[in-house]
C-alpha cells in the first residue's frame, strides 16, 4: 500500500509542476543545405531566414526542466552544373525535447539543455532540367533524428523571456538531391528567442 501511495504523491507533485507555454521563433545561423566540392557547380538557397513555433516546458524542482518544441521553416535552392539545372523546396519541421538545468538567480536565470531533436522534411519538391528533358519528383517526407544542445539566459519579468544559441548534430543527411550535388547540412546553429508566460 506505502509503494502505491508515495507513486500516487510523486504523480501528484508531478502535476503540480508548473507548465509554461509560449512561443519561440529565431533565425538559422548556419544554412539547411551544403553543396559538393566542384568548380562547374553553383547554386543558391533561398531559405526563409527565420523558424517559429510553439514551446512548452514542465517545470521541476532544482532548475530542472524539460522542454518541447515544434519549430518550422520553408527551405529551397537552386543549383546548376552545365546545361543541368536543379531544384528543391521543402518544409521542415524540428521537434526538440530537451532536459534543462537552470542555474540559481532571481531575475536572470543561465541556463544549459541538451536532448534529442527529430526533423521532419515534408513536401518536399525537386526538378531537374537538362538538354534530355525536365523530370520531377512527387512529393515526399522524410524524418532524421539528430542531438541537440544549447545555452541562454531566462529573463523573468512579466512574462519569461529566453535567448539561446542552439547547436543540433544530425545523425544523417536530412536532404539529398536528385544528382547528389546537394545535401542537407549536418551541423545546424540557431539563434532563438523563447517568450513563454
Amino acid at each position: 500500500m506505502r509503494p502505491v501511495f508515495l507513486l500516487i504523491l510523486g504523480a501528484a507533485s508531478a502535476l503540480a509542476q508548473p507548465v509554461t507555454f509560449g512561443v519561440k521563433g529565431g533565425v538559422p545561423l548556419t544554412d539547411f543545405f551544403s553543396g559538393v566540392k566542384n568548380q562547374n557547380f553553383s547554386f543558391a538557397t533561398n531559405p526563409k531566414k527565420y523558424v517559429i513555433g510553439p514551446t512548452f516546458e514542465l517545470r521541476l524542482p532544482f532548475g530542472l526542466g524539460v522542454e518541447l518544441d515544434a519549430l518550422h521553416r520553408s527551405v529551397s535552392y537552386a543549383g546548376s552544373l552545365g546545361s543541368t539545372v536543379a531544384s528543391a523546396s521543402a518544409t521542415s519541421w524540428e521537434f526538440p525535447l530537451l532536459a534543462k538545468y537552470r542555474f540559481p538567480s532571481k531575475t536572470v536565470r543561465p541556463y544549459v539543455d541538451a536532448g534529442v531533436a527529430w526533423d521532419r522534411l515534408s513536401g518536399l519538391k525537386q526538378s531537374v532540367l537538362n538538354f534530355a528533358g525536365a523530370s520531377t519528383s512527387p512529393s515526399s517526407s522524410h524524418t532524421t533524428k539528430g542531438f541537440v544542445m544549447g545555452a541562454g539566459l531566462d529573463i523573468h519579468l512579466v512574462l519569461h523571456f529566453s535567448p539561446e544559441i542552439r547547436y543540433t548534430h544530425w545523425g544523417s543527411s536530412r536532404f539529398v538531391d536528385p544528382v547528389n550535388l546537394v545535401r542537407g547540412s549536418q551541423n545546424e546553429a540557431q539563434f532563438l528567442l523563447g517568450i513563454t508566460f
